[in-house]
């Protein structure tokens, strides 16, 4: 049970990585470059695949890692 949390452990991380690096990097917070559509940022599908993959890793990273906390 602990080999597959740890080598669950390092492909979520890997996959986490691979995720992070591809996602768009034009995206900045200066708000002075938004002059007309201030609020209206909208994702479309990739970014929105993308960041929902983010987020389910994260939280399944977070978990194995407190898993592998408590069974040590």
């Amino acid at each position: 049970m602990l080999d597959i949390l740890k080598f669950s452990e390092i492909v979520i991380a890997i996959l986490l990585i691979a995720v992070v690096l591809v996602q768009n990097k034009n995206v900045s917070l200066n708000l002075s470059d938004m002059s007309n559509g201030m609020w209206e940022i909208t994702k479309r599908w990739p970014e929105k695949i993308l960041q929902n993959m983010t987020i389910v890793l994260w939280v399944l990273f977070i978990l194995n890692s407190v898993a592998l906390f408590l069974i040590k």
